[in-house]
């Protein structure tokens, strides 16, 4: 399908709920809303004067000049409307407006494993078993390319099925560096997503929110370790907003007790309990 660089352009700097809310407003013509004036936007709901800015300053051309070169670097662009867009990222009310993608995005249960990027050995050995366990029962395994638990879910996965990776990063930048290996590998047993430009640097605000669409796509997120404040607890509030179920393993860190002590279902590496 072709693919609009007005569409792309504006995903950059809105969801796709509210992307949908301003071409209603313009009455369908999409092309109109970057050239809008900042009265005509901030009539849409949710739109203010940072939002507007940002709209308005948006480069459509370099958009439409850059898409078929992301496209020769095998990258596709996948607006909501596309037939690969994931299923289970349609249903949130955050879900991007475009998600780029490099590999074949598996189709089936998936499940997210994720947790701290400095792990103990037996959790690091843990997540890797996890994502054994689960792939060789043809779960896609996924997970954010991370140092330690991440990592070791993706390789236990590969070992044995298939593993999605949710980098919160650009596909062209790969986060962190000595992971390009894994990016590739992942990309030939799966799909490498991001909700950023392509050429995006990591940064907090996209790394938590690449959470929610870890946690959207699957149907449980296992904690595999954390402290109470990691990342990994993100992705269990995400699930828990999103109605997915939150498992973790019963390990003395701090974000495990507290997960347990929140609720959350205590499972082994082998999935005993799952």
């Amino acid at each position: 399908m072709t693919v609009s660089p007005a569409w792309v352009a504006l995903s950059f700097v809105v969801g796709s709920k509210r992307l949908r809310a301003l071409i209603e407003h313009f009455g369908g013509d999409l092309e109109a809303i970057p050239h809008a004036d900042e009265a005509a936007l901030r009539q849409v709901r949710g739109i203010g004067p940072k939002l507007a800015a940002a709209i308005r300053a948006l480069d459509v051309e370099a958009v439409a000049q850059a898409i078929p070169r992301w496209q020769a670097q095998n990258i596709r662009v996948l607006p909501f409307d596309h037939p690969d867009y994931p299923k289970p990222l349609r249903t949130l009310d955050d879900a991007p407006a475009t998600l780029f993608a490099q590999g074949s995005i598996p189709r089936g249960r998936c499940v997210a494993v994720v947790g701290t990027r400095s792990p103990s050995a037996e959790a690091e050995e843990a997540a890797k078993r996890l994502g054994v366990e689960l792939a060789s029962r043809d779960i896609i395994v996924v997970s954010g390319l991370a140092r330690g638990i991440d990592a070791a879910a993706h390789l236990g996965a590969l070992a044995a099925g298939q593993t999605i990776a949710v980098l919160g990063c650009g596909l062209l930048n790969i986060y962190p560096p000595e992971h390009r290996g894994l990016a590739s590998a992942v990309v030939g047993r799966g799909a490498l997503l991001s909700e950023a430009h392509p050429r995006a640097e990591p940064s907090p605000p996209l790394l938590v929110a690449r959470n929610r669409l870890i946690s959207g796509l699957c149907e449980a997120v296992i904690v595999v370790e954390t402290e109470s404040d990691g990342g990994a607890m993100h992705a269990a509030r995400r699930a828990r907003e999103q109605g997915r179920r939150v498992c973790t393993l019963d390990l003395p860190a701090s974000g495990n007790r507290a997960l347990i002590d929140e609720g959350a279902d205590v499972i082994t590496p082998d999935l005993d309990g799952f």
